[in-house]
């Protein structure tokens, strides 16, 4: 050891982290409460702004706050604006302590702290206005995606320089939490943002349809794993053992814990796309491992309540151990929920059903919210240096945001389970279906309106968490600790050399299993065997090679925890295999030009213009396009006299980005036209008219009784942009869509025929009441530069393929090949 010296936390930043946490979580928390009873209420969706101005406002609808819109503003505020902030905080006061030092830069804190509150202002500002990718949990424009990254790189050199400076030789566990989460949120939201702009505000990400599909639920499920876990599970291991005054009950445990858990929970990301047009082997690769999570989550969750044994009298009293407890324990729900939910035979009864968000929100609120509480109310005393102002009243927030969870929760599986079952039943014939999808809606409304209250009382106990905390801060007042400790000499850390990694036993035994495991995966049948037998005899050599050696193996990692370049190398490549084995095969083979069978037809300009107004409304939100390989399924979506009519791979692959959902608030629209364009009136003939479209834009309760969908009179307000329509084709060609080569003149001039087309199929017998003036060929004049026609266009195309003869596949080189008609009398 070194000499001693004074140092100064910056309890700065984790203040402001914490107050912009509890903040935030109140605003997404009501969005949340907002978008929630729009399913009850239709009205909700702008409707009742009518009554609440006297009749001065009358509108059928606010597109600003469509459920739509709202949705992706709630996750987005809840996971990067609640929970982010809530884990900076805990990350920047925590990380000081356990390195004995002050955060490296006070600049970096700073920008970090700005500029994340700045992406959360971009995101309040443009998802309401459609400005979405429709990703879940990705829906930022890219310039926003530009701005995330940069600010996590800032946030990523401050943490790492920190650890260059610390003074304390080993790396606690909840480090390693930390540097999981940094190093893999990295990797996750850059591959899965990987785009071509086509404006400041619009652009195309580069994967389209199934290799989309895998590449955002790869992230998907592990934004949840690295961004709402692991970096918690690291606040537990710091936090949960300070306010039991009682050490980790097990550091063996954390070890298994840690490194089983970074390495599987990145493969689970196929378990949300089971039983559909993602190949068999993905759908079984990701269920696996997904079954496999439950040991090293149950592992953490033991290990967490274990902590506070000889503690548990604090219950009573405590609610910090309270709020911990309880949300460790919703972890292990959560956590032994998800891999059930992964088994192909329970996923089929709750897929697309509220079931899954009932899963999601055991782990939001259970466990991130649950854990923010306590986390907050340990910190606030001792970053102001005072008590906390109410000990009663966090109690009561305590019960009230556990009953609000448990009812929200116990809803959500209600009324997942119910609609599941409904949309499944077939009729004692065996012919038809037995309930219409409007019929689980109206079944559901009880569940739902109990999902509001649970979710109003857990918003009213972060409302007395607010009160507690302002005046907890008002009784004492800002302090910034400051700790002697001893620095540490030159050499005393981080002086493993790279070779030492790479080439120590440990690390080549796992690299040549993982490596012959990934090889037996793909290898044919008559193989398999001989390379089982190859893993086998691997593994025995190790278990002697442990056995013989486990000293030097308990040796390298404690050497390891002292060197966090190479523990942080390590990390990465044990989190990057998973993705690299079941991203690489999908984009390599899953191209146009290897699809056999139904292959996609283009968007014609005016139908991709209507995908993007789809897109920015979030539509995606509620209506899936993906009829799953389940017999319900096909008969309640499906095609009349087409056998095993589910979607297939090939009939999305030029969609950038997909749209298969997962959830259906409504029905499945994969066929909801799909007839072949008719060349002459540059119009599609789907399962309903474009009156039908016309009159359920402007009411849905007109055409389909009982409907929970919002108006959309703005359709027939605001205009299609025609313009942008060559730059987005001419994006659309660089990601390897086969559209030829096309004037922007011949692009728009398509595009407004065809509008023209499907506005005279509704001009004489439509009733537009906002421009009641019009009628005959001047409301067709009008409609056909507005956004319905775009959107019918989009809608009517749903469903459009052509069958590929494996035996006569045209050349992908030929221009005049694979093209739609509209193309060949254009180029003709």
């Amino acid at each position: 050891m070194g000499d001693k010296t004074s140092i100064t936390f910056d309890d700065r930043t984790p203040r402001n982290f914490m107050i912009a946490s509890l903040f935030w979580g109140i605003i997404g928390m009501t969005i949340g409460l907002l978008a929630s009873s729009q399913l009850s209420w239709w009205q909700a969706n702008g409707k009742f702004l009518e009554f609440i101005t006297f009749g001065k406002l009358n509108t059928d609808g606010l597109d600003l706050i469509t459920f739509g819109r709202l949705r992706p503003l709630h996750t987005n505020a809840v996971i990067f604006a609640f929970v982010g902030n809530m884990m900076f905080a805990g990350i920047y006061y925590s990380t000081q302590r356990l390195c004995k030092c002050r955060t490296a830069s006070k600049l970096l804190s700073l920008l970090h702290f700005w500029g994340w509150q700045g992406i959360i202002v971009g995101a309040v500002l443009t998802l309401p206005i459609g400005l979405s990718q429709s990703k879940e949990y990705a829906e930022l424009i890219w310039p926003l995606d530009v701005a995330v990254v940069l600010v996590w790189v800032i946030f990523a050199i401050n943490f790492f320089w920190t650890l260059a400076k610390r003074n304390e030789k080993s790396l606690y566990v909840a480090i390693w939490f930390y540097i999981a989460t940094i190093v893999t949120i990295a990797m996750l939201y850059i591959v899965n943002n990987l785009q071509i702009p086509t404006s400041l505000t619009h652009s195309y990400p580069i994967f389209g349809g199934l290799q989309d599909a895998l590449v955002q639920w790869w992230y998907g499920h592990n934004a949840v794993a690295f961004f709402l876990t692991t970096p918690i599970l690291g606040i537990m291991y710091y936090f949960l053992p300070k306010a039991a005054n009682r050490p980790v009950y097990s550091y063996r445990l954390s070890i298994i814990h840690f490194w089983s858990l970074v390495f599987i929970y990145i493969w689970a990301g196929p378990h949300h796309l089971l039983n559909t047009a993602l190949p068999q082997w993905l759908q079984m690769l990701g269920m696996l491992f997904s079954l496999m999570l439950w040991a090293p989550s149950w592992g953490g969750m033991l290990n967490g309540l274990l902590t506070l044994r000889g503690a548990w009298n604090l219950l009573r009293t405590d609610p910090v151990i309270k709020f911990f407890a309880a949300g460790i324990t919703f972890y292990g729900m959560a956590t032994f929920e998800g891999p059930l939910l992964s088994i192909r035979a329970v996923n089929q009864l709750s897929h697309y059903t509220d079931w899954g968000i009932g899963h999601v929100h055991s782990g939001a609120l259970g466990w991130n919210g649950l854990m923010a509480a306590g986390m907050f109310y340990w910190m606030a005393p001792r970053l102001w240096a005072t008590k906390l102002w109410s000990i009663s009243w966090a109690n009561m927030h305590f019960w009230i945001s556990l009953v609000g969870i448990l009812l929200y929760v116990g809803a959500m599986w209600t009324a997942g389970v119910m609609q599941g079952l409904m949309l499944g039943q077939i009729n004692e014939s065996g012919t038809g279906l037995t309930y219409e999808f409007v019929e689980t809606l109206q079944a559901i409304q009880l569940p739902y309106i109990l999902r509001g209250v649970g979710g109003l009382l857990y918003l009213t106990g972060f409302l007395m968490c607010a009160v507690n905390l302002w005046q907890t801060a008002r009784s004492g007042k800002m302090t910034d600790v400051t700790i002697e400790v001893n620095l540490l000499k030159s050499g005393e850390k981080d002086n493993m050399k790279i070779g030492e990694l790479i080439f120590h036993r440990a690390v080549v035994y796992t690299g040549v299993i993982i490596g012959l495991v990934s090889l037996w995966f793909f290898t044919p049948f008559t193989m398999a065997a001989t390379i089982l037998v190859a893993i086998v005899m691997v593994g025995i050599v190790v278990m002697f090679e442990f056995r013989w050696n486990s000293r030097s193996w308990a040796n390298f990692h404690d050497n390891l925890l002292e060197n966090y370049i190479p523990f942080t190398i390590l990390v990465f490549v044990a989190v990057a295999i998973g993705g690299l084995i079941q991203i690489i095969p999908s984009v390599v083979v899953n191209r146009h030009v290897n699809v056999e069978g139904r292959l996609q037809e283009l968007y014609t300009p005016l139908e991709l213009a209507g995908r993007d107004i789809y897109v920015s409304e979030g539509c995606y939100n509620c209506h899936s396009q993906m009829i799953r390989t389940l017999v319900p399924d096909v008969m309640r979506y499906g095609r009349p006299g087409i056998p095993d009519d589910y979607s297939h791979l090939g009939e999305s692959i030029y969609d950038f980005p997909f749209q298969w959902g997962s959830k259906r608030t409504g029905p499945d629209l994969a066929r909801e036209g799909g007839e072949p364009i008719d060349e002459k009136k540059l119009v599609r003939v789907g399962k309903r008219d474009n009156l039908w479209h016309f009159n359920h834009f402007l009411n849905p309760r007109q055409t389909s009784p009982g409907s929970n969908m919002p108006a959309y009179p703005w359709f027939f307000e605001k205009k299609t942009d025609f313009k942008s329509l060559p730059k987005k084709i001419k994006v659309q060609r660089q990601l390897g869509v086969p559209y030829p080569t096309m004037t922007d003149h011949e692009i728009e001039q398509h595009a407004r025929e065809q509008a023209m087309a499907i506005a005279g199929t509704v001009a004489d017998s439509a009733f537009l009441p906002s421009r009641q003036d019009l009628s005959g060929p001047e409301l067709r004049n009008y409609l056909s530069e507005t956004q319905f026609t775009a959107v019918v266009a989009y809608l009517q195309k749903l469903g459009a393929y052509t069958e590929q003869d494996p035996d006569n596949q045209p050349h992908p080189l030929d221009p005049d090949k694979n093209l739609p008609a509209y193309e060949l009398s254009t180029k003709n």
